[in-house]
């Protein structure tokens, strides 16, 4: 990173344009409907695997607590007292999902909102592919986007990393004009957006290594002294908001401790956890495309691949070194190594329709076939992966972060229309005790939630001494489910050592079908609720 002092020159932007060799260049018109086509065919397919059954199986915990804050800045009846308003992370999505509950109140609008902030994120992709490398590479980004299961599983949930990322690809984008024009203006956009990426998660923050690590790795741009502290300067005013309100509603000890928590949680996940899950997630076949491209081309390399490396390693370094982990954690990378994967490929196409026989990439020769031919089969095995993930198939066995959980609507309907409005649960932990509280309006108080602060999120409150509050009739209900036992076994038997001292008698079951390893139709019960008396 270059500072400069002085005032800047106009930059001609054809002349820092990516390089490309005769081969590559094609009618201009030719290229834009192409592109046209690829980006309509990949929205299209992004919308379709997006909606397709997305209300199927009800909210998971996080999807009800932020519903749930929605539905509390909103006011809806029921589910305000049960959900404070300030918890864990800034409120950017929850309030705009209020907006519409105040108009109308259910499950679905809140995925459909993550459905279109999703789409969005897809075409930004394009617009951010386009800037860097061209129109062909930025569709192909967008189509590999449409169809990666990693930002499809994510983009169907009400989570809070589907806004974060749209907003991060929305600052990568800023960055990126700054890199092409050299114009100050595009700094301090991207000093807004990343304002508004963290109001999305405040994990985001991280993203500013990333940016320092792009500047400070790219001499070849100039930025002023002054653009650097202009631009966080944006950015604190953006998020000024949050902790001001934080201040006046009393909330401030909340957020204290929360991050008290945070600090000291304990490793939820082994160490091997992403690269177990997220290469699968992203598309084995989008990462060595990516890799491939950075190899081929490294004679070729600038400060794009320095944009899109940095925010892809600061979060994959950070993340693995955090303890804490999560499936969606790592969600913010998907679109700049989209981009990578397609910079090579999008190229690659531009050969065919000015009837070369191959493109010249440095010494390094790719017949246009192959660019086709590898294009397809990306595409195929995400489409295929994000098909199987996508199907609503009731499982016992339940990730954070990859969908919905069966039998929590259906047990939170049968609450509402069976149990008295006074009525308190005990579940094995808190994940269940959102669920019912969203879908059922009633308290639960999760079994395994510490009393020692530092162990528990601030905003559950623990059971002190079950014994009493069974005694006392403070509590008359226990949920037993597999998803919460299979996490903690220790708590669900200790669970279940108070229904049968309580004399716990079954009053609802929900249960999920599947094959046994003969083929046989089996049920298996995932929800099992027990009156209990003193």
């Amino acid at each position: 990173m270059q500072i400069n002092h002085e005032k800047k020159k106009e930059i001609n932007i054809e002349a820092i344009a990516p390089p490309r060799p005769a081969a590559w260049t094609v009618p201009v018109a030719t290229e834009r409907m192409l592109a046209w086509v690829v980006v309509l065919f990949a929205m299209v397919a992004s919308a379709f695997l997006r909606l397709w059954q997305v209300n199927a199986i009800g909210y998971n915990t996080d999807e009800a607590v932020y519903s749930g804050q929605a539905a509390a800045i909103a006011g809806v009846p029921g589910l305000k007292d049960f959900f404070p308003v300030f918890r864990a992370h800034p409120l950017l999505f929850q309030f705009v999902l209020s907006l519409i509950y105040k108009v109308h109140f259910d499950d679905l609008v809140g995925r459909l909102l993550a459905v279109v902030i999703g789409l969005a994120t897809v075409y930004l992709t394009y617009e951010l592919g386009k800037v860097l490398y061209g129109r062909l590479p930025g569709a192909l980004a967008a189509l590999f986007m449409a169809f990666m299961p990693y930002h499809v599983v994510v983009s169907r949930q009400v989570l809070l990393d589907g806004p974060m990322v749209f907003f991060s690809t929305l600052t990568l984008y800023m960055l990126a004009r700054f890199g092409i024009s050299q114009r100050t203006r595009w700094i301090y956009a991207a000093g807004i957006s990343m304002g508004l990426t963290f109001l999305s998660k405040e994990t985001s923050l991280i993203l500013l290594g990333a940016i320092y690590a792009f500047l400070a790795l790219s001499p070849e741009l100039h930025v002023r002294v002054r653009d650097l502290i202009i631009a966080p300067i944006l950015m604190a005013l953006v998020i000024a908001p949050f902790p001001l309100s934080l201040i006046v509603a009393g909330g401030t000890s909340t957020g204290q401790q929360y991050l008290v928590w945070q600090l000291f949680r304990r490793p939820n996940h082994t160490a091997t956890f992403y690269l177990e899950t997220v290469p699968v997630a992203l598309g084995i076949l989008v990462i060595a495309a990516a890799v491939l491209g950075l190899i081929l081309l490294w004679r070729q390399h600038s400060w794009r691949e320095k944009l899109l490396l940095s925010w892809i390693l600061v979060p994959v370094i950070f993340f693995q070194l955090w303890p804490v982990k999560g499936f969606q954690y790592l969600l913010s990378i998907a679109p700049p190594l989209a981009i990578l994967a397609a910079r090579l490929l999008g190229y690659s196409w531009n050969a065919i329709r000015n009837r070369q026989d191959t493109v010249q990439m440095g010494r390094v020769g790719m017949p246009p076939l192959v660019s086709w031919i590898a294009t397809g089969v990306i595409v195929l095995s995400l489409a295929i992966a994000s098909w199987q993930r996508i199907q609503p198939q009731p499982s016992s066995q339940f990730l954070a972060g990859t969908g919905g959980v069966p039998g929590g609507r259906e047990t939170g309907a049968w609450i509402q229309a069976n149990v008295p409005a006074y009525a308190q649960f005990m579940t094995i932990g808190p994940s269940m005790a959102n669920i019912i509280q969203f879908y059922g309006a009633r308290k639960a108080y999760g079994l395994g939630t510490s009393p020692n602060p530092l162990h528990r999120n601030p905003a559950y409150e623990p059971i002190n001494n079950p014994d009493d509050q069974i005694r006392s009739s403070e509590i008359q209900y226990i949920v037993w489910d597999s998803f919460s036992a299979a996490r903690t076994p220790f708590f669900a038997d200790k669970l279940m050592g108070y229904v049968n001292k309580y004399f716990g008698r079954a009053v609802h079951t929900e249960s999920i079908a599947f094959q046994d390893a003969n083929g046989n139709l089996v049920s298996k019960p995932i929800i099992i609720i027990y009156e209990v008396r003193p």
